[in-house]
């Protein structure tokens, strides 16, 4: 069966979800953010993808990481993310090193966007928007179901 894992980095938590490749949710679970601490939060979210491939009876799947914040295409750092703590780290290398394979992470407000355009409300359209309000404030924008 076609397994991915997406995780939902958050300022106050942090979500896993396994789907299968029909989009149905098979797996989910959420922990407390490490807050202030970029060890603890590659840790944790290494955890979360193993119990997600635990769910799943199989390991190496794909894993997509929605943050609070951008990794920028010319440092490979993470810039303008309300999780400071991430400002500044090589999030996507250290976390693809830690899990053994290639890791995607973009804006979890595009993230959302993109969702939303391609299974949820926004599906049919040509342009989603849609913004977050929780422990930050962020929006992203989806033309074509494409972030």
């Amino acid at each position: 069966m076609d397994f991915r894992i997406g995780i939902d980095l958050g300022g106050t938590n942090t979500e896993v979800i396994l789907l299968d490749g029909n989009s149905q949710e098979l797996f989910r679970a959420s922990i407390p953010t490490a807050r202030d601490n970029y060890t603890a939060t590659l840790r944790d979210i290494a955890g979360l993808v193993a119990d997600a491939e635990t769910a799943a009876g199989q390991g190496n799947l794909p894993v997509g990481v929605g943050i609070p914040g951008t990794v920028s295409s010319q440092t490979g750092s993470v810039e303008n993310a309300n999780s400071t703590w991430l400002n500044g780290q090589p999030f996507q290398k250290d976390l693809s090193a830690r899990l053994g394979r290639s890791v995607k992470i973009t804006n979890d407000a595009n993230c959302l966007a993109v969702s939303e355009a391609t299974d949820g409300a926004g599906r049919g359209y040509d342009v989603v928007f849609a913004g977050i309000i929780g422990t930050g404030c962020g929006a992203g924008i989806a033309c074509q179901g494409r972030p």
